[in-house]
């Protein structure tokens, strides 16, 4: 599988770091599900977990928008795919297909790109309903760092049941 992600800077400041870092696992999710049809998206890991890679993308979808557009920018919208605003919703992709699950993907990731970009500093706060406080751009770039090397470790083992691709 090529790989063509841009490894993060060695020495750069912090908000080119954490943009650099979010950014290659963006692209490491991209790569996992390359190549790979919509039913072997679909396919999933084993019983009972029905976590595939299309929900994985479909999830992560509804985190950049909750964190960037929701909270960040402060915009009154709705989850994607759950109108009660259950995340659990996107997982369910037995009836996604790539072009649907990874044009809301890449749509979210441009908002979040622009949000982020038009943030005067990572110190711009905004409110976390469920946590019921104020959360800096900083926080919110890390903790989609964290939520994506974690979920990048279950598209790994996805990816490697469907066909046997390791690595990245």
């Amino acid at each position: 599988m090529p790989d063509d992600r841009i490894d993060p800077p060695l020495l750069a400041g912090e908000r080119e770091t954490l943009r650099a870092y979010l950014d290659y696992h963006r692209a490491t999710l991209a790569l996992k599900c390359r190549g790979l049809s919509d039913d072997e998206l679909r396919q999933r890991s084993m019983p009972p977990s029905t976590l595939t890679l299309l929900g994985l993308v479909r999830h992560l979808a509804e985190v950049e928008r909750t964190w960037f557009r929701r909270v960040i920018n402060a915009e009154d919208i709705p989850l994607r795919w759950s109108a009660e605003g259950d995340f659990q919703a996107a997982y369910d992709a037995s009836a996604s297909t790539r072009a649907e699950a990874f044009g809301a993907w890449q749509e979210e990731v441009e908002h979040a790109r622009r949000i982020e970009r038009a943030a005067g500093s990572l110190d711009v706060t905004g409110y976390q309903a469920r946590w019921g406080e104020q959360v800096s751009l900083r926080l919110v770039m890390l903790h989609m760092i964290h939520e994506y090397a974690r979920h990048n470790g279950h598209a790994d083992f996805l990816r490697e049941g469907i066909d046997g691709e390791v690595g990245a």
